[in-house]
Order: C-alpha cells, then sequence, then structure tokens
C-alpha cells in the first residue's frame, strides 16, 4: 500500500441539491443537512484512499464521529478536508476531517475506513 500517515486531501463542493435541508420547513433557509456533510466528507476521504491503494483496493467507511457546529446556507462553497493519521494493521484507516466555508469551521471530526478487496463486495 502506498498510502501512509500525513497523507492529505481536500475538496471544493457547493452547498445544493441533495446536500439541502431545511429542517421540515422550521428554520425558513436551506442549509447543508448534516448527513449531506458527513458524505462529503465520506466522499473525500474514500478518494484520498482510494487514489493511493494497489488495483483491485478499495474503501468503506465504519465509524464517523463528527461535530456539525455552523451552518452553510445554500449555495456556498464548502471545502471537505481529511488527513490520514494512522493505519491499524494495514488495513483501517483513521482520518482526521473537516468541512470549512472560507474561515469558518462547518464541521470536524474523525472518520474511520477499512480497506477491501474490490471483488470482495461485488462477489466476483
Amino acid at each position: 500500500m502506498a498510502l501512509e500517515p500525513g497523507a492529505e486531501r481536500s475538496m471544493d463542493f457547493v452547498v445544493e441539491g441533495r446536500l439541502l435541508t431545511d429542517v421540515g420547513g422550521t428554520i425558513g433557509a436551506s442549509v447543508l443537512s448534516t448527513p449531506g456533510m458527513i458524505g462529503m466528507i465520506e466522499g473525500n476521504a474514500a478518494a484520498l484512499a482510494f487514489e493511493n491503494l494497489g488495483e483491485g483496493k478499495a474503501t468503506v467507511g465504519f465509524e464517523v464521529c463528527v461535530k456539525h457546529v455552523a451552518a452553510a446556507a445554500e449555495g456556498q462553497t464548502c471545502t471537505a478536508y481529511a488527513k490520514l493519521n494512522e493505519i491499524v494493521d494495514g488495513r483501517k484507516l483513521r482520518f482526521d476531517v473537516e468541512v470549512k466555508e472560507g474561515d469558518r469551521t462547518i464541521g470536524v471530526g474523525t472518520h474511520e475506513r477499512r480497506v477491501i478487496e474490490i471483488g470482495s463486495v461485488t462477489g466476483e
């Protein structure tokens, strides 16, 4: 595996579409939902791992521990950050993750993924 602790990746995204919630109409605006934020965190960490793994390998997420600490309004551009901190047993990847809108922290926490053989999921 070419993936090493300290590897980092960021990904910009626009707060729109399926990433939005208005909390059932209770807040009077559309903002980045917590599940949408988590999806962007996972996607960025998965891409960081995949870009550095050998052929036939991918990752699946199994733990997310994040705090959604500020709102990001519809149309704003945010950035998901991931930094690989640790590799356990050659297959458990532990990341520090964050989502920011400019200098403001929107979400922060940790995410863990496990390295798998692609055929183990597809049944090949």
